[in-house]
């Protein structure tokens, strides 16, 4: 029987799963005493070495969460025997959480927690989102047009982690009896911000290798984090699918269509259209690959190759256009 303190968090909603995640923190700590937490990168680390990590209880700490990221990089038989038999011997102080953007693991993975704890969390429709940015601000006595929200939607990637971080940043710069306007959005998350990662897909969606390798060096020398903009073009490229999909149904040119994968600005709509023309759908799908493949990388080999390997991520996506 699987252990009841394992559990598997799948999907690209990046903020309900670490509400999730927090949930079990505070159930481990609800009862006094210390708690310790270990981080690990499947690719990154050895099965063998977080079993032994996991197995390798500590005098001094009653309680320990163990928690397992980009599970889905979990491939080889052997590791998946560790991992799983590793799961089914939690002691009872302690939580193991498997995390991935993706919607399955390899199967020997899938069953080696309580259904209960087995959860997706998926990024949220079109009406969701809205919803989500208006309650947000209502909720702290803010009022906010709905093309402010259409805007945020786009500049944004589409979880409410970032989401609630960029809407707390806004609500810095604007007086709080003043209704928060696109403008107001325009200016203080936009040209407030020269370079995002967003602007970062502009330049690969136009073409432009120079001036995107340009941008992206203005992100890292701002201290910009590699895995935060590899997260905002993964959404980017997300959107891209979406996009090329209206195209082959000949809905591109349908503005409610759009606003429903979330385009409605016009420089956004400019944007994807440009990139339609240059990636296929089986394109697009190998971007996102590759994007998963060096957030892999840029968290295992450290600080020293960031500048190198995001380059070669960049050079790597201009590759596969056509």
């Amino acid at each position: 029987m699987p252990a009841t303190n394992a559990y598997i968090f799948l999907g690209p909603e990046i903020g309900k799963k670490q509400d999730a995640i927090d949930d079990i923190r505070k159930k481990l700590a609800k009862d006094g005493g210390p708690l310790d937490e270990f981080v690990f990168y499947a690719g990154e680390t050895p099965a063998l070495k977080i079993a032994e990590a996991v197995q390798n209880h500590s005098l001094f700490s009653e309680k320990r969460l163990f928690i397992v990221k980009n599970a889905d990089q979990i491939k080889k038989k052997e590791e998946i025997t560790i991992i799983a038999a590793c799961m089914d011997e939690l002691e009872p102080d302690t939580a193991m959480i498997l995390v991935s953007d993706e919607f399955k693991l390899a199967a020997g993975l899938d069953n080696c927690c309580p259904g209960a704890n087995r959860k997706p969390f998926y990024e949220m429709f079109e009406n969701q989102k809205t919803d989500w940015v208006r309650s947000f601000f209502q909720r702290e006595g803010r009022r906010i047009t709905p093309d402010g929200i259409d805007l945020i939607l786009e500049m944004v990637e589409n979880n409410t982690d970032a989401l609630r971080r960029e809407c707390s940043r806004l609500m810095l710069f604007i007086p709080k009896d003043k209704p928060i306007e696109a403008e107001d959005i325009e200016k203080w998350l936009s040209h407030n911000r020269e370079e995002s990662a967003f602007t970062l897909f502009s330049r690969i969606a136009t073409g432009d290798a120079s001036k995107a390798i340009e941008s992206l060096h203005t992100l890292l020398a701002a201290k910009e984090s590699p895995i935060a903009i590899l997260a905002a073009l993964t959404s980017c490229f997300r959107k891209l699918r979406g996009y090329l999909a209206l195209v082959r149904e000949g809905k591109a040119g349908n503005d409610f269509e759009l606003k429903k994968i979330g385009l409605s600005h016009p420089k956004a709509k400019s944007d994807y259209a440009a990139a339609a023309r240059r990636y296929t759908a089986a394109a697009v799908d190998a971007c996102i690959a590759i994007t998963a493949e060096y957030d892999v990388l840029t968290r295992s080999l450290g600080a020293a190759l960031e500048s190198v390997l995001m380059d070669v991520y960049v050079l790597k996506v201009f590759g596969r256009a056509s």
